[in-house]
């Protein structure tokens, strides 16, 4: 094992010429621990499973496409049961805490933990954190029980509740070390993640037999590495909803523009995917891919192409999207939220205006506008039947890797398999929609709208695309 430096990531040469980013143990600073069989064994549920465990040595390939004569590249830890636990179910003291902002599926990942810790390790107390971070010293907490918990899926939001930003990772710890819990479970986006980290590593510092598991949420899907974030794909599936009011409010009466901003502070993963899945939107406004609103070629030449070609159209524009535009036309407020985010002007409601003035103008074409924002309904929904399995597994995923002593991860599926991730690793950069890629191509061409880019920023945005990311793109 070749020791990265970083007390969150253990790096280890494979012998098939890959790199296996592996994740702390409890073992790496509390030497000689006790081990346990694991219940699953025992377990009548899992009787008729053909493996119980997961091979200790089996990895999950970052990259699914190389080339042949290529590194075989980063690998992670495959999630799953072990052989070998190193808790004993009755000394586990498990607690939950939900972080950032809503989003569909939270309360299905906190009614697994409990139910997944109870049914398959015959774990009994698991302690809910009321309110986020702070909830560990300032805030009630809540007994969970599987009986407490089973009906919560049902409902949108967090039972937990939830805060940004700001907390005192001593106390927190001290919370922890005062209550004697040893397993934390950690629930939220990238701002909550590096908390989980730092509250990791002040845990290996005092030398704590505890485990701290991550699971990473945004509705966004802009964190990197997994393959999808919980609560995406319900979001794109409520995006329809709004998309088809824009569609039919803009049908229904002559040269009418429906306008709908959706999520997507920095990624316009929610805007791609419910444009393609619609195939009512006209035009995708993403953060990733600039635009620009006069001249030749610019947003509202096509507005006024597509108006005299169908009569109407939709227009589908992500949060983050044209703020540089905004920036220049309203005065600056360079504002932050809790967690540290720069708080957006609406950029909906801001080229709404736009569109509306350049027409009124124009005394040419008479148009009706409608604008719909749907963000806060979205994000306060129930999950759908996929992401409900996906938290789940998740939860299963979170549950296995604490028990057998793992700590310090985060969890996500890597090309279709679940793996154990370092914190640094979800937290290091965003994930982005890569407009060199060819789902991005399948949108404009599904939309015919213009890319708006010239071809010299298209080959700038190729360069600056690594080789590793176009290989990694869909197919």
């Amino acid at each position: 094992m070749v020791d990265s430096g970083d007390s969150q990531m253990k790096l280890a040469n494979g012998d098939s010429g890959y790199v296996l980013e592996d994740v702390p143990h409890l073992t790496d600073y509390i030497p000689d621990l006790p081990t346990y069989t694991n219940p699953l064994q025992d377990n009548p549920s899992y009787s008729a499973v053909k493996q119980y465990f997961v091979n200790m040595d089996d990895t999950v390939s970052q990259k699914i496409v190389v080339h042949k004569n290529g590194p075989r590249g980063t690998h992670f830890r495959r999630a799953g049961p072990r052989q070998k636990v190193y808790f004993k179910s009755d000394e586990v003291y498990a607690c939950i805490v939900t972080c950032g902002g809503l989003c569909p599926g939270l309360n299905t990942v906190i009614r697994e933990i409990v139910c997944g810790l109870y049914h398959m390790y015959g774990v009994s107390k698991v302690l809910g954190i009321d309110g986020g971070y702070r909830g560990f010293y300032s805030k009630n907490t809540i007994s969970m029980t599987p009986k407490f918990v089973n009906d919560i899926h049902k409902r949108g939001g967090t039972i937990l509740g939830t805060s940004r930003g700001g907390h005192d990772t001593s106390k927190i710890v001290d919370s922890i070390q005062d209550r004697g819990i040893n397993q934390v479970y950690i629930i939220g986006g990238d701002g909550t993640q590096k908390g989980a980290a730092v509250i990791y590593e002040e845990i290996q510092r005092r030398g704590l037999k505890v485990a701290v598991a991550g699971i990473p949420k945004t509705i966004d899907n802009d964190i990197p590495v997994i393959d999808k974030s919980f609560g995406f794909d319900t979001a794109v599936e409520e995006a329809q909803r709004a998309i088809n009011a824009a569609h039919v409010e803009a049908e229904s009466t002559e040269n009418g523009i429906g306008v709908v901003k959706l999520m997507g502070r920095y990624s316009g993963f929610i805007a791609m995917y419910a444009t393609l899945a619609s195939r009512d939107v006209d035009c995708c406004l993403i953060p990733e891919s600039p635009f620009y609103l006069e001249g030749k070629g610019g947003l509202f030449e096509f507005i006024k192409k597509r108006l005299k070609e169908n009569g109407h159209m939709v227009i589908v524009i992500a949060e983050g999207a044209g703020q540089d535009l905004l920036s220049k036309s309203l005065q600056s407020m360079d504002q932050q939220d809790a967690s540290g985010n720069k708080l957006l002007q609406d950029v909906g409601l801001w080229i709404s205006h736009r569109i509306k003035d350049h027409f009124a103008k124009e005394n040419k074409m008479n148009i009706t506008l409608k604008y719909i924002d749907p963000t806060y309904m979205i994000r306060a929904i129930p999950a759908n039947a996929s992401d409900n399995v996906y938290c789940t597994l998740l939860a299963h995923s979170a549950i296995h890797g604490a028990m057998a002593g793992y700590t310090g991860f985060t969890v996500g599926p890597v090309n279709g398999r679940h793996a154990y991730i370092p914190f640094n690793r979800v937290t290091e950069k965003q994930n982005k929609v890569v407009i060199t890629d060819r789902m991005w191509a399948r949108l404009l061409s599904s939309t015919d709208q213009p890319s708006f880019m010239s071809p010299k920023v298209v080959n700038k945005a190729k360069k600056r695309e690594e080789p590793a990311t176009l290989l990694n793109g869909n197919i």
